[in-house]
């Protein structure tokens, strides 16, 4: 029952969590669009520019002020809690998921970390990495955009670096997005709401204006608005075990992320010319390389054959028997002996949590509804159990039921020689 409540906790949390963000992110996409689409020829007296629009079978037609309306009107709708409520459910998740079972999904295997210190590490990153980013754009680095950006990007990849040598694949990512998304909401908090609210009040309390404020909030609603599309990467991460899992992830991230930036630069400048059309074949192009770099390197296909003095094979089945020690009644009817030692390997590393009634009790169900009790059930899933077990070794989980090195290398190599089951 304790398996099958936090399941649906984590369904509930993880469901607030994609509204919210999704709400944030649309609002700031669209503000962004607003202002880079402004007619600014000739606007009327107090106005930066105005915009006609037409959506849902209605015409619309906006003005944003240089500052603010000479008076205030009586309905002001503000955009705060779209963003924090965003970060809270975030937070939450990160608790259910990683903060919970710290041992199993936050700590990487081999790696001698008490769970309190990995929680501690976690949560200061978040707070160090605010408070470096708002130093940042209140020094110099913050008249040169540009350079910012750049000091930026070397940090967070640099903190993806040490997660990776520390936390799980999943964890390093997600924490990395955990200290966008903080620097994102703080820009919020911090800098946007207080800028807004300082003009509200001077227009009800008929003073001008201070410029500087609107202009740094205007800023940093920019930074959050790139931010945004490495931060839905890593949100979506934990379902591609080639990214997360590989030993060079953090390098696969910096990469995606600088994909990521160049698209959303086209989109954020494109109302002026399309002299930034080539980020978008480049994104493309990069993403294929991504695709090419990471692939696994296939076991050649003959390394379960029996050792020969002038080729001894990566994994040998004699090896694996001394290891495992199989019994002959453990295989299927008909199933030869590679697969014999293969199941036996699922069976006792993997169907612990996917079966269809897992002995784990972590979990209720298999995940993602990933069976494998079955010889057919284990063909069906090669792919799955290559990409996860074999090339990224991202699972087992935390590696709990100790897969060793030559258990995934006989896994792999009977994939390559066509994963036969009888």
């Amino acid at each position: 029952m304790e398996a099958h409540l936090t399941e649906w906790l984590n369904l509930g949390v993880r469901w607030i969590h994609m509204i919210t963000g999704i709400a944030w992110i649309g609002a700031s996409f669209y503000f962004v669009w607003l202002e880079n689409n402004l007619n600014r020829v000739n606007p009327k007296d107090g106005l930066a520019g105005d915009l006609w629009a037409i959506h849902g079978g209605g015409i619309y037609h906006l003005e944003k002020y240089k500052l603010a309306p000479p008076k205030m009107p009586d309905n002001l709708h503000w955009f705060k809690w779209e963003a924090y409520f965003t970060w809270l459910s975030g937070i939450a998740l990160m608790l259910v998921v990683y903060y919970l079972n710290p041992s199993l999904y936050l700590v990487k295997p081999g790696v001698d970390l008490a769970p309190a210190m990995a929680i501690a590490i976690g949560f200061g990153s978040m707070i160090v990495g605010y408070v470096a980013y708002h130093f940042l754009c209140d020094s110099v680095l913050g008249k040169r955009p540009a350079l910012l950006g750049a000091v930026l990007f070397v940090l967070l990849i640099a903190a993806a670096f040490g997660f990776n040598l520390i936390f799980s694949g999943r964890a390093a990512y997600i924490h990395v997005g955990a200290i966008i998304g903080t620097i994102m909401v703080g820009n919020v908090f911090f800098t946007i709401m207080p800028a807004q609210r300082a003009l509200v009040k001077a227009i009800e309390d008929n003073t001008t204006p201070d410029p500087t404020l609107p202009a740094k909030g205007l800023l940093r609603s920019r930074h959050n608005n790139y931010f945004t599309l490495p931060v839905l990467f890593i949100m979506i991460s934990n379902h591609f075990p080639s990214t997360y899992g590989s030993d060079y992830s953090w390098l696969i991230l910096a990469g995606i992320a600088a994909l990521a930036v160049l698209v959303r630069h086209y989109f954020n400048t494109r109302h002026n010319s399309n002299k930034f059309a080539w980020t978008l074949p480049v994104a493309a192009l990069g993403m294929i390389c991504l695709a090419y770099v990471t692939a696994p390197v296939r076991p050649a296909t003959n390394t379960i054959a029996v050792a020969t003095p002038a080729s001894p094979p990566a994994v040998s089945v004699a090896k694996v028997e001394e290891v495992l020690a199989p019994s002959p009644e453990a295989a299927p009817a008909g199933a030869g002996t590679a697969f014999t030692e293969v199941n036996r390997v699922i069976q006792e590393r993997c169907s612990v949590c996917h079966s269809a009634q897992p002995s784990s009790p972590m979990f209720s169900a298999a995940p993602l509804g990933f069976i494998l009790d079955t010889p057919q059930q284990i063909k069906a899933q090669t792919a799955k159990i290559q990409a996860q077990a074999v090339a990224s070794q991202v699972m087992p989980l935390g590696n709990i039921t100790q897969m060793t090195q030559d258990e995934r290398d006989l896994i792999g190599a009977w994939i390559a020689q066509g994963a036969q089951i009888e």
